[in-house]
């Protein structure tokens, strides 16, 4: 079982920026997808980076691209969310998920290729960002 810690969340000033971090307890042979989801009160689950990490491709919703970066150290096993110029329309609680468990490259790529409605396998606790006008 994998096993995800998110961390780095917290409040800013619109314009200001974060850096999450999800560590997984587990990263070889595993959960070789990685992605970074937000919930706003009274919203729906959004995806909002997602990597896969063999070959590093990333993948973002429209809404954070060009303000978000999805990246990843293997030597730490962990998978980072560097947000840029947030807006207040940015506060959610984000979460860690990870998923492609065993799969081939080939597997993977398709999961990655609807990676915002996929229900992915594992979950963090989540970790809240408050952006402020």
């Amino acid at each position: 079982q994998v096993q995800l810690v998110e961390s780095g969340g917290g409040s800013v000033q619109a314009g200001g920026s974060l850096r999450l971090s999800c560590a997984a307890s587990r990263y070889t042979y595993g959960s070789v997808c990685m992605g970074w989801f937000r919930q706003a009160p009274g919203k729906e689950r959004e995806g909002v980076a997602a990597i896969y990490t063999v070959a590093g491709s990333t993948y973002y919703a429209d809404s954070v691209k060009g303000r978000f970066t999805i990246s990843q150290d293997n030597a730490k096993n962990t998978v980072y969310l560097q947000m840029n110029t947030l807006k207040p329309e940015d506060t959610a609680m984000y979460y860690c998920a990870a998923d492609c468990d065993g799969m081939t490259a080939i597997q993977a790529l398709a999961v990655m290729t609807s990676w915002t409605t996929r229900i992915w396998l594992h979950w963090g606790q989540g970790t809240q960002v408050t952006v402020s006008s």
